[in-house]
């Protein structure tokens, strides 16, 4: 399909297309006219494409990821997997922290043990003190 056809399917304009080809991440086929020629799978890499995009992969992290013989693919790959277990975990902690603010009696921050070690930049011991007790109080 046309490159406008494919814009159209992936939700993006046109120049994004010409730009992901030109950095070498979802590079079409040529038709006999030289106009890109993108397939279903073309389609699928965007998509892909997009995705990681979407949890904050740079374009030559991506053509990394796609291409499964580039350099260095697997270190980016698990680079990447940290990170997202990472900030899994910080997600975590936020939503306890904010679990427990529903019920907290406190007026202040300070003046509750939990919420303290939350906001504290201390170790993340006194952080894993928070989640056991914010979910012994959950379960109570």
């Amino acid at each position: 399909m046309k490159i406008g056809q494919a814009a159209q399917r992936v939700g993006v304009p046109i120049h994004v297309l010409r730009h992901w080809d030109e950095m070498g991440v979802v590079v079409p086929g040529r038709m006999t006219s030289g106009h890109r020629d993108y397939t279903e799978e073309h389609l699928r890499r965007l998509q892909v494409l997009q995705a990681c995009q979407g949890v904050g992969m740079s374009l030559s992290d991506i053509r990394q990821v796609l291409h499964r013989h580039e350099s260095g693919r697997t270190g980016t790959i698990e680079r990447h997997l940290r990170r997202i277990k990472d900030q899994r975990a910080r997600l975590e902690e936020a939503e306890r922290f904010l679990e427990h603010v529903i019920g907290c009696e406190h007026d202040l921050l300070t003046r509750c043990g939990e919420c303290a070690t939350y906001a504290s930049t201390g170790s993340s011991s006194e952080r894993e003190r928070f989640a056991k007790t914010s979910h012994t109080l959950r379960t109570i």
